[in-house]
This record gives structure tokens, sequence and C-alpha cells, in this order.
């Protein structure tokens, strides 16, 4: 895995076919396009997206947050780019970062349709893994998924999470509160 800032000082990881770096706002068009075509797959996954979450002034504000996340070292978003042709595949983002006696993070991640189970999510997972490791010094990022998400688990548990339990009603999807099983990774676990 490499890691460094190109010719614009931006962060970015690169490795396993992927490369990873913060959304520009020229990223615009495929980040919808991508959404929008991906939502039947993803919208059963996920918080419901309002349709005007995916005009343009949305992404905008999107990326304001982001940038205040960066700034204030309390998330780091990732778009992932397959590393031959530099096509936008999904995303995979450290949110809530916690410092002090924690030094924890949560971990997001999504792949849209066309280029799911290509191990584009895997590469990228594990990239961010190591990033919150050995450059943010984390000691623990923890990732949740719906009890039903068979592909989730699997792929959070062949990179080396230990699912931890259940957590009920933990996040609100289509209006409703679902269960969600827990897992989490140690900096002194490996990641696999």
């Amino acid at each position: 895995m490499a890691l460094w800032r190109d010719d614009n000082q931006e962060l970015v990881l690169w490795g396993e076919g992927v490369r990873l770096r913060p959304p520009h706002s020229d990223d615009y068009d495929a980040w919808a396009k991508l959404r929008y075509a991906s939502r039947p797959n993803t919208e059963r996954w996920e918080p419901a997206w309002a349709d005007e979450e995916l005009t343009r002034s949305a992404y905008t504000r999107r990326l304001r947050r982001y940038q205040a996340d960066l700034d204030n070292g309390t998330g780091y978003p990732f778009f992932v780019f397959r590393e031959h042709d530099d096509v936008l595949v999904g995303a995979c983002n450290l949110n809530n970062v916690r410092r002090g006696v924690l030094q924890a993070a949560d971990l997001g991640y999504w792949i849209g349709t066309p280029y799911v189970r290509r191990g584009h999510a895997r590469a990228a997972v594990r990239r961010v893994l190591d990033y919150a490791f050995t450059t943010l010094r984390l000691h623990r990022v923890e990732a949740a998924t719906r009890l039903e998400n068979d592909a989730s688990r699997a792929l959070l548990e062949s990179v080396g999470f230990t699912h931890e339990g259940r957590a009920r009603e933990f996040l609100k999807i289509h209006g409703a509160w679902r269960d969600h099983d827990r897992f989490s990774i140690l900096s002194s676990d490996p990641i696999r």
C-alpha cells in the first residue's frame, strides 16, 4: 500500500487495484450517476436518501461537510476509483473519529452496483484500515451491518473484523429502526 499526497498536496491511498482520495467537486457527475444507478441495491442497507440529495447543490453541501470533517480530524471521506482506468466505483469513509481515551472511528463503505463482487470494497477497506492504524494511530475501528447483509458481514470478517454482538434498533433505515450486527478491529489485530 502506498500513501502520499499528489501534486495538489491531497491525501491519496493506493493499493490492490484501487486509488482512494477525498471527493472533488468535479466528481459530481460520476458520483450522482453511480448513486442513482445503484439506488435499488443500496437503499435497503442505508438510511433513506431524498431525491434532492443527488442534486449538485446537495453534493456541494456534502463536500463542505467532508472538508469540515477533514479540517477537524473527525472524518476522512474517500472516493474509490479503479486504478487501471480511474473509474469511480464507490466510497469508503472513516466517520465519527474519536480521540482521547477511545482513539476510534466508524467505518462506512458502498460500492456501486456495476462494480460489486470484484474486490474493490475489500481493497478499499484494507487501505483505509491501514491508514487508520498507521497514519491516524487509531486503536479501534468499528462497523455495523444489517442482520441480513451477508455480503457485508463476510467482507468485514474476511479482513479481520470481529463480531461483537447485536445493537438493537441501531440505525433508522427507510423509516424504521433496524437491528444491526456490530463489528470491530483493533490496531493489534492483523488486517487480512
